[in-house]
């Protein structure tokens, strides 16, 4: 029994006319993803990152070379408003792990590219992070992986996500 049986285990007492049975799998769920969060947000931040900046990193370093995307194709690539992606691209220029260059067919317009640093940065990053998602799912067996992959898949889709 864990903490969201004994929550659950309340509820059905004070209101016993209630359903509570989605009550365990959203619970558990909010719980898990709270801990993911902040394990994946410990394993950037001993990289020098933080969640935004790995996804922006990533997207530049998953478009294959040159690794470079103009603003409005990273922010397609994202759920974030253009505001928070020009903060996010200046914080890594800052940094030094992306450039800005003019684009060749539109100089009113920029592209992001992956610095050296950045490309060398991105690297170590997706390793660890693939490391501690790894940790994070020891507890389950490959087909279980799977299954729960799945039914997330399901989840979401039904969620429209």
């Amino acid at each position: 029994m864990d903490q969201v049986d004994k929550v659950i285990e309340q509820w059905r007492v004070a209101r016993p006319d209630l359903d509570v049975t989605t009550m365990g799998t959203i619970g558990r769920l909010s719980r898990a993803t709270k801990r993911v969060h902040i394990v994946v947000e410990e394993t950037f931040a001993s990289l020098g990152l933080n969640m935004a900046g790995f996804d922006v990193l990533s997207a530049l370093r998953r478009s294959g070379p040159p690794y470079a995307l103009s603003p409005g194709d990273l922010l397609a690539s994202m759920m974030i408003t253009s505001g928070t992606m020009t903060n996010r691209i200046d914080q890594l220029e800052k940094a030094g792990l992306v450039s800005r260059t003019p684009d060749s067919s539109d100089a009113r317009k920029s592209i992001v590219g992956l610095t050296p640093e950045g490309l060398k940065r991105i690297d170590e990053a997706i390793v660890e992070h693939v490391a501690t998602q790894r940790r994070l799912l020891a507890g389950l067996t490959e087909e279980e992986i799977a299954q729960l992959d799945d039914l997330l898949r399901k989840l979401t889709q039904s969620l429209d996500v």
